[in-house]
């Protein structure tokens, strides 16, 4: 098992990727503490992997609230004695979201709490006991839309995602000489709730999308969990600060 007696938080792990990943470091020897808004979701992602014979525990958190953060950080320091792994993929895609001259400053700042705010929050009370440690993987999940422009603008989470970028970079240079890593992987479009609600139940939208990718599909949670497995184990110890793209090859397509 690549995560053998590793902790690891993960943030929105109630559902879509967050809930895959979850499943997947479990089965991969982790203890998994479910950071989740949704509390009904968040103890059923708890308790199914403990269902699976894995182990894991349920912490009530919303990213964008300071005290919420600290609270389940902590909690799950307590409960697991230490915090080897901190995933960053709680994050929101509001359909309102637009260009920056029709996106209302309510909107701005909702996606800016929750997509930045949110992994400035987990990491300034995570990172400290990882010091202590002397070991430790942050893992933060960013979008291939930082990447690249779109004629179809969602200004905020883009911007939301270039700065998880920068962070990520500037935590890479801080503390991997106190022994902790930091790393951003930057998905393609993945078919999850929160994108099937919002953009797949439109045919002509997922026509259009799927003839500018290359594999022929829209990515799938385990696609991009596969890469923050290898990012929180031990294998990945000389990767720091790098910004991973999986996206199918979509960015790399000129038209």
């Amino acid at each position: 098992m690549r995560l053998k007696e590793k902790v690891a938080v993960i943030t929105g792990a109630g559902s879509g990727m967050g809930k895959k990943a979850a499943e997947m470091f479990a089965a991969e020897g982790a203890k998994v503490a479910v950071l989740e808004r949704n509390e009904e979701a968040g103890r059923e992602a708890a308790e199914s992997i403990v269902r699976q014979g894995g182990e894991a525990a349920f912490f009530p958190c919303d990213v964008a609230d300071e005290a919420s953060v600290k609270q389940a950080i902590e909690g799950a320091h307590q409960r697991f004695g230490r915090l080897d792994v901190l995933y960053n993929n709680a994050g929101i895609m509001p359909e309102a979201d637009h260009s920056v001259i029709d996106t209302s400053v309510e909107v701005w700042d909702q996606v800016m709490a929750v997509n930045v705010r949110g992994i400035f929050l987990t990491c300034k009370y995570t990172i400290p006991h990882m010091i202590q440690q002397g070991k430790g993987s942050i893992i933060n999940i960013a979008s291939f839309v930082a990447l690249v422009g779109c004629s179809v603008p969602q200004d905020a989470y883009t911007a939301s995602k270039g700065a998880v970028i920068s962070l990520t970079k500037s935590l890479a240079i801080q503390f991997r000489p106190k022994g902790i890593r930091s790393n951003v992987i930057c998905p393609g479009p993945i078919e999850t709730p929160l994108m099937t609600e919002w953009l797949l139940k439109d045919e002509e939208a997922r026509r259009i999308r799927l003839s500018r990718q290359p594999s022929g599909r829209f990515g799938r949670p385990e696609d991009i969990v596969h890469c923050a497995i290898y990012l929180a184990s031990d294998e990945s110890d000389w990767t720091n600060g790098a910004v991973i793209t999986i996206d199918g090859g979509i960015t790399s397509n000129y038209f």
